[in-house]
């Protein structure tokens, strides 16, 4: 497994953060049984460079807390059958990791959202990072019924490496 970090914020988290988001890299594949050695690009950023990229590649000018870029189509979520028929898209040629994609996280809003939600900033940047790895995997919340899904997925992964509310 290959998780790649940038931290471009400004802003300092004073937490272990390089560990928290790779623990939740691995338990989220373990998690989807994920086949295959992955790779991941990880940006910790913050609110105005997220917004950015929020309005360059959503059209929506406004921070947001993350963004991910699958770079795997799937047919239902984590079903990863035909990555191999799509070897040259997929799989990096140097590692042969499957290259599930990339997640920007904003540091401001860990900060800020662990205090809006009375937890800690450790349970907040686990629980970005699950979410983002369940949208690599193919997850989306757009529909209540895959909000669900995606919820009880997220709380299962978090609850597994004990970060609780």
């Amino acid at each position: 497994m290959t998780v790649n970090i940038d931290y471009e914020a400004d802003r300092e988290l004073s937490i272990p953060w390089e560990k928290i988001i790779r623990e939740i890299v691995e338990t989220s594949l373990d998690y989807e049984s994920c086949p295959y050695e992955a790779e991941v690009n990880v940006v910790l950023t913050g609110d105005e460079q997220i917004r950015e990229v929020n309005r360059q590649f959503r059209n929506m000018d406004k921070p947001t807390d993350v963004l991910s870029f699958p770079a795997v189509n799937y047919d239902k979520p984590s079903d990863f059958d035909h990555v191999e028929e799509a070897f040259a898209d997929c799989f990096n040629p140097e590692t042969g990791e499957l290259m599930l994609g990339d997640m920007m996280i904003s540091v401001d809003r860990v900060i800020g959202q662990a205090e809006e939600y009375g937890h800690s900033q450790e349970r907040e940047l686990a629980f970005l990072t699950a979410h983002s790895m369940l949208h690599l995997c193919g997850y989306d919340h757009i529909e209540d019924s895959e909000r669900l899904v995606m919820e009880k997925k997220q709380e299962e992964i978090l609850e597994s490496r004990g970060y609780l509310r």
